[in-house]
């Protein structure tokens, strides 16, 4: 079959509702993108930036965690981490403070403000979730996040 047959009959398939397992990357990569934008719109009024609020909720969860830790858990590259804490240090969010144990390791700590703004960022989420659901029944919610960890599981396993 020509590409230009094989093109008209997916789209074809799609408007029947009928997907196959190559449209999977592309409908979770925009919704990702989709949520991740609501949700930085949602958080511009307390100065934080896309990526920002996971490792806020992190230290909140752990405070005093290693960048390499933090790295580790939010899946992004050290330079990554270490540019993203930098910023984050300059705006008041948190602060690297020597570890007690060990003064050659430096960990991550919330500030006030960091602190503070934990209670803005799940509300935040907390609307975004909302919007995205919307028109979902609490069934199809359910199923969605079961699926999603799924792939996600799935995914996880394959790097290893």
């Amino acid at each position: 079959m020509s590409k230009k047959k094989a093109d008209k009959k997916n789209k074809e398939l799609k408007k029947k509702g009928s997907y196959e397992a190559v449209d999977i990357a592309p409908a979770i990569t925009q919704a990702a993108r989709s949520m991740r934008t609501a949700l930085s719109h949602m958080l511009s009024d307390s100065g934080l930036y896309a990526g920002q609020d996971g490792v806020i909720m992190l230290l909140a969860e752990e405070d005093g965690m290693t960048p390499g830790h933090l790295a580790e858990k939010l899946g992004v590259k050290a330079p990554t981490m270490t540019r993203t804490i930098g910023r984050m240090e300059a705006q008041g969010f948190l602060e690297r403070r020597a570890d007690e144990n060990d003064g050659r390791l430096a960990k991550v700590h919330l500030t006030e403000l960091g602190r503070t703004s934990v209670e803005q960022i799940s509300r935040s989420a907390e609307n975004c979730g909302a919007l995205a659901a919307k028109g979902l029944s609490d069934k199809e919610i359910k199923t969605l996040i079961k699926l999603l960890r799924t792939v996600d599981e799935n995914l996880q396993s394959d790097d290893d």
